[in-house]
């Protein structure tokens, strides 16, 4: 698994240290995929409730705070897939 999805699984268990009221997957393109539920997050490539697609760039941004999820929604950055519920839920968690 690449660095950077092993950073981001890091880093998202912090966020969400008592795991997410869903299913969730962040594709981070050109570096792989992380899923998100009850349990917390790990790498994986599964059926997901929501999938968030974004760069490595993009994504980093924001795991640090420097981007923001809606902002890059409206942008193109960030594409949604599925419960836009869910991804909304997500966002500020991430936020």
């Amino acid at each position: 698994m690449s660095e950077v999805v092993n950073k981001a699984v890091e880093k998202l268990n912090g966020k969400l240290a008592n795991g997410f009221g869903g299913s969730a997957k962040i594709v981070i393109k050109d570096e792989g995929s992380i899923m998100l539920d009850a349990q917390g997050a790990r790498a994986g490539d599964e059926e997901a409730d929501v999938t968030l697609t974004a760069s490595a760039d993009t994504f980093i941004g924001i795991l640090e705070g420097n981007v923001n999820p809606t902002a890059a929604f409206m942008m193109g950055k960030l594409s949604v897939d599925g419960n836009m519920g869910l991804a909304i839920q997500l966002g500020s968690a991430l936020s």
